[in-house]
């Protein structure tokens, strides 16, 4: 048998630890826990879901595109809201978009395929219907109908052969599609409406449905001629969602158990169901595109009424970063201002708790902080953008609110003109000291400010103001595509923000929260849609939440090892750096993110 250096061309490495030269894969032998050891990539244990764009319709029901189609490559059809819809909306993964409606004004249908080939199958729309229409990406065509009129049902397969099962009035009834004709074939053993599919023509799952009002555990497999009973759900429920375009693997979501409007996910692997992240927005009569590993939630009910919200699937075995301890700071502190990246970061000002308020400067090379030369003023409550070579600090707290700017080259800070009111912890982006957006803030008698102000490397100018008036938000990005997210109101009482708002150049203009709603968080600074936030406090705790941005929505990852809030920030989602802060106490502890991260495994009998 040949030995690992024949198999791998390198000798197993023999290490006092875990081995810093390792690389993805490699074996080495930890001599100190005498252990065989190998580093490999961070993935996610189970799936999750994160929030998209809305579509422009309130209906719901029969508003799906069938578990065949695609994460970026949705259709939501029909519906109904106090009346029925014809209505027809696409999805590219980023934004639904009203395309041609269907012929036949309906809701609670079996729509299926993949878009643009799709076929939208029965449904309600004061009768039962058995019209059948087929999309080619422009129009719907009347095809050849069911054999049997019926609504909340669900169908599974493509275009060109898929099957259709459950629903009212003639709940166990199954037919298949060909692309031309539909045909009777063997019933479902446990009739059902209410139910959720996924797979193809030839295997098949349905899960779920009536009898209200519980639902069902009910699960049933399709082999091409018969349906057979598998194990069931954890959560019985009816009006479900489901996604998926193999049988042996599908996602369950949403639903109504009784009065309890479900977020349950669930995945199957062939034999059993298992409990997975949740959807943010329990609902049901929930429609769904895509598959196990990469789908699309869509509209539905909620308490009250319908919901426009959209989310997005990503499967388990998904890279994560994480963070890690990194260099700390000679000077701990709060409230400091910041800039830069990994390898070149800068972190001034602040607060600290023997000397109070700091004028110190420290610069990072990627191994080691360095003391430079001093702010002129000593303060905390700024807000800071740009490089370690080139930044601004504005606004200040302590001992006095004011609109002091200071200017950054590398060596010296320089005096600036201020801007136009006295105001303490704004928020702040910009990409150099040449170039900054200063927005929000706190200036007494005024408490939370929307008031936004630009920089152009000598003035202040104001520009368009905030949607939401606050003070403590994070940024990042340009003067021309920013954001801001979080913060706080304090008047009248205290209120945490998760609020979020971009900034084109000219306008606010507001986008999905966050998931955690806090303050005095740190930020990726550089690129406004691929952000990072992290820390911060909100009522009665500081946070470690760290939350992920790609231009549309946020998604939850990996925390920091130590909840706090007020740390300095450098870097991009891909390495970036959170330097002190305060948790009751300051500290000068540095954190160091990287995505993808690693983790190490040791090898067992």
């Amino acid at each position: 048998m040949a030995t690992y250096k024949e198999t791998v061309g390198t000798s197993v490495v023999n290490y006092a630890g875990n081995y810093p030269g390792a690389v993805n894969g490699e074996l080495w032998y930890d001599s100190t826990n005498k252990d065989f050891k190998y580093q490999s990539p961070n993935v996610t244990s189970a799936g999750s879901w994160r929030t998209g764009n809305n579509f422009n319709s309130t209906a719901s029901s029969g508003r799906g595109d069938g578990t065949q189609g695609a994460q970026d490559a949705a259709l939501a059809v029909g519906g109904n809201n106090g009346g029925y819809f014809a209505n027809v909306e696409s999805y590219n993964g980023t934004n639904w978009t009203e395309v041609n409606d269907l012929n036949t004004t309906r809701a609670f249908t079996a729509t299926f395929g993949l878009n643009p080939a799709t076929i939208t199958a029965g449904g309600y729309g004061g009768t039962n219907v058995t019209n059948v229409e087929s999309f080619n990406g422009t129009n719907w065509t009347e095809v050849n109908d069911l054999n049997s009129a019926r609504n909340s049902f669900t169908g599974t397969g493509d275009a060109t052969a898929a099957i259709v099962f459950g629903g009212s009035p003639t709940p166990a009834y199954t037919e298949l599609w060909n692309g031309t004709n539909w045909t009777e074939v063997n019933d479902l053993n446990s009739g059902r409406y209410g139910i959720a599919g996924a797979g193809t023509s030839t295997e098949a799952l349905a899960f779920g449905g009536s009898p209200e009002p519980g639902g069902v555990a009910i699960t049933e497999a399709w082999n091409g001629t018969n349906w057979t009973e598998v194990n069931d759900l954890n959560t019985a429920r009816i009006y479900l969602g489901g996604l998926g375009s193999s049988a042996p693997s599908a996602i369950a979501m949403g639903g109504l158990s009784g009065s309890t409007y479900r977020a349950q996910t669930e995945l199957y692997n062939g034999t059993n169901w298992t409990e997975q992240n949740d959807l943010s927005t329990a609902r049901f009569q929930v429609s769904g595109s895509g598959t196990s590993t990469a789908g699309v939630a869509f509209g539905g009910a909620i308490p009250g009424g319908k919901t426009q919200a959209t989310e997005e699937w990503t499967g388990a075995g998904a890279p994560v970063g994480a963070w890690a301890s990194g260099v700390s700071i000679n000077t701990a502190r709060n409230a400091g201002a910041s800039g830069g990246a990994t390898s070149a970061a800068a972190v001034y000002g602040g607060g600290q708790a023997s000397t109070g308020l700091v004028a110190v400067t420290e610069l990072y090379n990627g191994s080691n902080w360095t003391e430079v030369n001093d702010m002129n003023t000593a303060r905390n409550g700024m807000a800071s953008n740009g490089t370690s070579t080139s930044c601004l600090g504005y606004f200040q707290d302590d001992p006095a609110r004011s609109g002091k700017t200071e200017s950054w080259n590398g060596t010296n800070w320089t005096e600036m003109n201020d801007l136009s009111q006295s105001v303490r912890q704004g928020g702040g982006l910009g990409a150099d000291n040449t170039s900054a957006l200063a927005y929000g803030g706190e200036s007494a008698p005024t408490h939370q400010l929307a008031t936004t102000e630009l920089w152009n490397g000598t003035n202040w100018t104001e520009v368009n103001d905030l949607n939401t008036a606050r003070l403590n938000a994070t940024g990042s990005g340009i003067v021309t595509a920013g954001l801001a997210a979080g913060g706080r109101t304090v008047s009248p009482g205290t209120t945490d923000l998760a609020v979020t708002e971009s900034w084109n150049g000219t306008n606010w203009t507001e986008v999905n929260d966050m998931n955690t709603a806090r303050y005095l968080s740190g930020a990726t600074k550089p690129v406004y849609d691929s952000v990072l936030v992290y820390g911060g406090y909100a009522a009665p705790n500081y946070k470690a939440n760290t939350e992920e941005w790609n231009g549309v929505s946020w998604a939850e990852t990996s925390d920091l090892s130590t909840a706090r809030q007020g740390g300095g920030s450098a870097g991009t989602t891909a390495s970036a750096l959170y330097i002190s802060g305060y948790l009751n106490t300051y500290t000068a502890a540095t954190e160091e993110w990287n995505s993808p991260s690693n983790v190490i495994k040791t090898l067992t009998d």
